[in-house]
């Protein structure tokens, strides 16, 4: 496999960087589990052009649509899943999840979707890929082992600052009887602290959110009304506060826009860039989901 020149946020290494047919995507340790298949792209292995190079997987950018499909087909093959069944958020920076059924497969890709102003997805329905998408923001990935269920949630700082991930928990127990305890969770490729310069009243949002130790954990005052914010660390104290195991988290060790030509980052690319996609899938033992002809 390739080697990929890639600037780490720390050195523990939570993702590895697979490749398959010319493909590279991340994946989680914790996630590497029987039970389903995941990944996080990348902006290589694809056939857009331009700022969109390589591997765009939005529809809603200005790029060519046969060039986007032809990206979610190579990283449906390169990942294991059915780019066909794929079902596409709708985000707006909110809090609202939607339960996921088999009548709702190929919605955003290869049929009309209804699903709107949707931020987070989850289902119990095996070869049933999730995808929401990115460019700095933040994936939030969940698997219940127990009760074989699995979501996405996507995770700005509108969605950390009101705790989209307390809501997924909730909806997870409502929904499917899930415990806190037994999920497995990611906080997934996105911006750093360093590279994430906010305004004084964002800042305060998460003040009014936070405890005061974790407020000043997350934050670094720069001057001038700014400050630096760790979505990184917010999203786990989210995860942690929803009653989720500390050891059952992995926090994502690469920054988008730390790798700009490895990943879309919107900061990075001043607004001229394609779209990343988390996908998470429960897997059958049949193995049927990737079928990619």
């Amino acid at each position: 496999m390739k080697m990929y020149n890639i600037t780490y946020i720390n050195q523990d290494k939570t993702t590895e960087i697979k490749e398959e047919n010319g493909v590279p995507y991340i994946v989680f340790k914790n996630l590497e589990l029987p039970g389903i298949v995941h990944g996080f792209s990348t902006r290589l292995g694809g056939v857009s052009e331009g700022i969109y190079s390589t591997m765009n997987l939005s529809f809603h950018r200005g790029d060519d649509m046969d060039a986007v499909m032809e990206n979610h087909r190579r990283l449906a093959q390169a990942v294991g899943y059915d780019y066909r069944r794929l079902v596409f958020s709708d985000q707006v920076h909110e809090t609202v999840i939607r339960k996921i059924t088999e009548e709702d497969a190929g919605k955003g890709i290869t049929r009309e979707s209804d699903i709107t102003e949707t931020d987070g997805l989850m289902t119990n329905v095996k070869d049933l890929p999730l995808i929401t998408f990115y460019a700095d923001c933040v994936p939030v990935f969940f698997y219940d082992p127990v009760k074989e269920v699995v979501a996405m949630n996507h995770s700005g700082w509108r969605g950390t600052v009101k705790n989209i991930s307390l809501h997924m928990v909730e909806a997870l127990n409502k929904e499917y009887g899930c415990e806190a305890s037994d999920l497995i969770c990611a906080v997934g490729p996105s911006i750093c602290q360093n590279c994430y310069e906010v305004s004084e009243d964002v800042a305060e949002a998460f003040q009014d959110a936070y405890l005061p130790e974790q407020y000043d954990k997350m934050t670094k005052k720069i001057g001038n009304g700014k400050y630096l914010l760790d979505l990184h660390r917010a999203n786990y104290y989210n995860l942690t506060g929803a009653g989720i195991l500390p050891d059952h988290i992995n926090v994502t060790d690469i920054c988008t826009c730390c790798n700009p030509d490895f990943l879309f980052s919107h900061r990075a690319s001043h607004g001229k860039r394609g779209n990343l996609g988390a996908v998470i899938m429960l897997k059958s033992t049949a193995d049927g989901g990737n079928v990619n002809e």
